[in-house]
């Protein structure tokens, strides 16, 4: 008793169904959604107890005023905290000088307005350091979805263009992959960050606020490649 083994597809097609194979890209710009801000805040003092309470002090005097934004901020986290000892340069005794305290934190906002005043708000204070902005798309912002799209247009597109100038025509789709996808390889682009860096090392006592800063969003650029295989009827060749 013998059972037939179903007939396998011949990998680069037959005379009478030839294939085609093509890539699809696409690179769009979009105006960012988020914009990133890193703040630094650092204190100093000569036992660790006043390093500790300058530091917690700035720390709150910082929190207090990314929350004043609101609906503004989207994300507020803290990151990496440290107190380290800083040792006398001369002498073999072990001596400490003093504390060195340092908070990291991070905010997310989507009011580019606000962002502007905020920074220089930020920069205003003591011993604190601001860095970006880092502009972004969300994780799922429509423009990734509608570079997708371009590029599966542009694959049928080309398909089809080889296909007329042999004197045929796309019959099916074959298959459609992300670019690196059989291996699972992620692709993308990391947000670019502005060039904003301030600082404020010395007091803040001022009877004006600072201005704000007049900051210009960044265009994020999105791409798709994709893989795509079609049949054809044959070629008039």
């Amino acid at each position: 008793m013998t059972t037939d083994a179903p007939p396998t597809a011949a990998p680069y097609g037959t005379p009478e169904t030839p294939r085609v194979a093509v890539r699809g890209e696409a690179r769009l710009e979009f105006d960012p959604e988020i914009a990133r801000i890193g703040v630094a805040v650092s204190a100093r003092g000569t036992d660790r107890r006043t390093a500790l309470e300058d530091l917690t002090h700035r720390n709150t005097a910082v929190l207090d005023l990314i929350k004043s934004y609101g609906d503004a901020v989207e994300k507020l986290e803290t990151g990496a905290f440290s107190i380290t000892p800083e040792l006398t340069r001369h002498g073999r005794a072990e001596r400490i000088r003093a504390y060195h305290g340092r908070v990291h934190i991070t905010a997310e906002l989507s009011d580019f307005t606000a962002l502007g005043e905020l920074t220089t708000r930020l920069a205003d204070l003591d011993l604190t350091r601001v860095d970006g902005p880092w502009w972004a798309l969300r994780p799922d912002s429509p423009a990734h979805g509608e570079a997708r799209r371009q590029a599966v247009l542009e694959a049928v597109q080309r398909a089809r263009e080889y296909a007329e100038a042999l004197g045929a025509r796309l019959a099916a789709l074959v298959e459609l992959a992300d670019l690196g996808a059989e291996n699972a390889v992620g692709y993308g682009v990391p947000p670019a960050p502005g060039s904003m860096r301030m600082a404020a090392y010395g007091a803040a006592d001022s009877a004006e606020m600072a201005p704000a800063l007049d900051l210009e969003p960044q265009r994020q650029t999105v791409y798709a490649q994709v893989n795509a295989r079609f049949t054809m009827t044959p070629p008039a060749l």
